[in-house]
Formats: structure tokens, sequence, C-alpha cells
């Protein structure tokens, strides 16, 4: 019993002493703050594309054309917005056998820019925008590269001459680049369906040329006048002659 309770003062010493003794345990130290995030890398379409899924083909003709560098360095390099209508796989497949192995290397280049708008547009802005819509394949006359869009409630059409179809979804935009999946490989005419050329104008003919031209019968005019006027001196000449000889007999 004796010993219980000198173990219970030395208990109570020491625990006295801990209160009151200036606090020596180190503190935990604070938490490290929290790494700032990673800054995003470049805009990679792509990339973005390969996230998406099922544009393999497109993929491959944006980097078969060198397009997809293009957009790299225009996307990463510039303020300048972009939109892009991206065809899946089984818009493609959609194609007649053997339609992309039969263009150009040019064309096939054209085709990818035709499928590309250098401006941004957000899903409302197609219901203000005027048409045709000039794409990076240049020239948007009629029988060129003429892209129209026109809307009807919520849905966005897309024509070109030859091609159909309407977005059927939005499958990036970040206010810079919006990529949109149509269904519809975007067909534009100056490769699908080429316009001859205008035949070339009728050369002019020369004033002096026409003139001739216009008076072919004056020659043989003037040659009966000339063979009138012989005639008749001749006429002239015999007759004064027989009056001379009648005269001298």
């Amino acid at each position: 019993m004796v010993m219980m309770k000198q173990h219970l003062f030395i208990l109570s010493f020491l625990l006295l002493s801990f209160l009151h003794c200036p606090q020596t345990l180190a503190q935990a130290p604070a938490l490290a703050p929290a790494l700032a995030p990673a800054p995003p890398g470049p805009t990679n379409v792509t990339k973005i594309l390969e996230k998406a899924g099922q544009f393999t083909l497109f993929i491959r003709l944006l980097k078969a054309t060198a397009v997809a560098n293009q957009l790299l360095g225009q996307l990463n390099n510039t303020n300048n917005g972009m939109t892009i209508f991206a065809p899946t796989d089984n818009a493609f497949s959609s194609l007649k056998s053997g339609t992309l192995n039969s263009l150009s290397d040019e064309q096939k280049v054209e085709l990818v820019q035709f499928h590309i708008i250098p401006t941004y547009l957000s899903s409302t802005q197609f219901q203000t925008i005027s048409n045709p819509l000039r794409t990076q394949a240049g020239d948007s006359a009629d029988g060129k590269f003429p892209l129209n869009v026109t809307t009807s409630g919520n849905s966005v059409n897309i024509t070109t001459g030859l091609t159909n179809t309407s977005v059927s979804g939005t499958i990036y935009t970040d206010g810079q680049l919006a990529v949109y999946q149509v269904d519809k490989v975007l067909q534009p005419l100056q490769i699908f369906d080429p316009r001859p050329p205008a035949p070339a104008p009728a050369p002019a003919k020369s004033k002096k040329k026409a003139a001739v031209a216009d008076s072919p019968d004056d020659t043989p005019a003037d040659n009966s006048k000339a063979v009138s006027t012989l005639t008749m001196q001749n006429v002239v000449f015999w007759g004064v002659s027989a009056i001379v000889l009648a005269l001298s007999l």
C-alpha cells in the first residue's frame, strides 16, 4: 500500500512538472503549400481527336498532308481562332472505294483544309454567320470551295454543293479552337466536280482586214470600167481614121 502511494506521488509530480515546464517538443512542420497546376501544353488537334476516338482516318490525313503541324503552329503561336469539322471514320468509309487514293497530294491538302475555318465559331455563332464561309482551302466562289452553314433550331446544317450533312456533336471548344463532329466528308466542287475552263474569247478582227473584207468586189468593178474606157477610145480612134482616109480620097 505504501509503495502504491509512492508511485502515485511520483506520477503526480512528473505530470505537474510536464504541465508547467516550457514546451520543448518541436512543433510539427507546417504543410507545404499545394503545387500550382502545371501550365497546359500546346493545343494539339490530333491528340484531341485521338482522345475522342473514331477519327483515325482524318488524323492520318492531317499528318500525311502536314496540316497537323501547320495547325499546331497556328494555334500556339498566334491569337487566331479556328473551327474544324472533323469527319468520322464511318464518314470516310461511305466514300466511293478508292476515292482518296485517286487524289493528288495537292488535292488531299485542299480536302483537309476545306474542313478548317480560320475563325473560331461557337455553336451560337452559326446562327449569324454570312455565307459562303471561307475555308483554309481558299476561294469560296461558286464552283471552287464554297461552304454554306445554316441553322434550324438546334441543328447546324452544312452544304458544299455536293455534300449535305449536319454537325452531330461538339468534340472540343476552349474559346480559341472549336472541333465539331460531322458524319460525312465535306466534298468541295473544285476537287470532286471541277468545271471546264471557260473558252477563250475569239480574237478581234483588225480594222484594216475588216475594210478589205467589206469590199471584195471593188477590183472587178474597177477592171470592167477600165475595159469600157479602152473600148470607147478604140472606137473613136478608128472612126477618126476612117474619116481622114475618106477625105483624102
